[in-house]
């Protein structure tokens, strides 16, 4: 019988299920929405009051607390509230989460990873004789 020689598995992406995997998919699904992903960019600008994003972008300020709340859920976004008037909502880019987050898409993304086939199975593989 013949049987598929195997490599071993690199520590990647790949892996399925990984938290790293599902927090980078979180994250991407997250910003995958375009107002969401238009709030994002709003606020790599700075820290951005929730009535100061919602005039930009024609919202209302319960959709614009609606996209907050899921960017926040996944960690790419930081809330305060003012102070001397708790009414005021201030939101900012989590920076230790954009970084993490700029580097697993780096690295995802990074061309020179693409390697030939090498096939571990099918007519090309190096296939073993079981005894």
């Amino acid at each position: 019988m013949l049987k598929c020689s195997t490599r071993p598995a690199e520590s990647s992406l790949h892996e399925s299920g990984t938290t790293r995997e599902k927090g980078l998919a979180r994250m991407l699904n997250a910003l995958a929405e375009p107002t969401r992903l238009s709030v994002f960019d709003m606020l790599m600008e700075g820290i951005q009051c929730n009535c100061e994003i919602a005039q930009r972008l024609g919202l209302s300020l319960s959709l614009i607390s609606h996209h907050m709340r899921v960017l926040r859920q996944v960690g790419l976004v930081r809330s305060e509230r003012d102070p001397d008037d708790a009414r005021w909502i201030y939101y900012s880019i989590d920076r230790q989460a954009l970084v993490q987050l700029d580097q697993e898409m780096r690295h995802l993304l990074d061309a020179s990873r693409i390697q030939p086939r090498v096939p571990s199975c099918g007519p090309r593989a190096k296939a073993t004789v079981e005894g």
